[in-house]
């Protein structure tokens, strides 16, 4: 099968279970990375952006680290999704030969098709906060 090349939003959504897990305590991004096997600096990336979002805080120091900023209710996978894609493109697109007047056809048609399937995906990840994760998996394992 084969593997999506960009899976912050799958390790962003994994990290922010994990905070809401752990509601009211800092976790250090060390501790976090561990479940989504990734490393400490990645997860840090991931929630930079997060914290950038206004989706996570973090503080500095021995006692710091990170938590939720807002009750994992508040928090819908959409909100996720546009911190760590932003108005990146759902589909891989290319740039076609300029001279191409059937490549530019294909190009604002994919452009278009793009926005459709933007607005799709966008709506259903609304649908799903990251409470609604968190009691996905609580019941199957310990997200502390």
């Amino acid at each position: 099968m084969a593997q999506p090349t960009n899976t912050q939003f799958a390790v962003g959504v994994h990290l922010l279970t994990l905070l809401a897990g752990s509601p009211g305590k800092w976790r250090d991004s060390q501790s976090l990375a561990v479940s989504p096997a990734t490393n400490p600096a990645h997860a840090r990336r991931i929630l930079g952006q997060l914290r950038t979002a206004g989706l996570v805080r973090s503080q500095p120091g021995p006692r710091g680290g990170w938590m939720l900023e807002h009750d994992a209710e508040r928090i819908d996978l959409a909100m996720v999704w546009l911190a760590l894609n932003g108005e990146d493109p759902v589909l891989g697109m290319h740039a076609p030969q300029p001279d191409c007047p059937a490549g530019r056809r294909v190009h604002r048609s994919l452009l278009a098709l793009d926005r459709r399937a933007r607005r799709a995906l966008l709506s259903e990840l609304a649908r799903t906060t990251v409470a609604d994760v968190l009691r996905d998996t609580a019941s199957a394992v310990d997200v502390d």
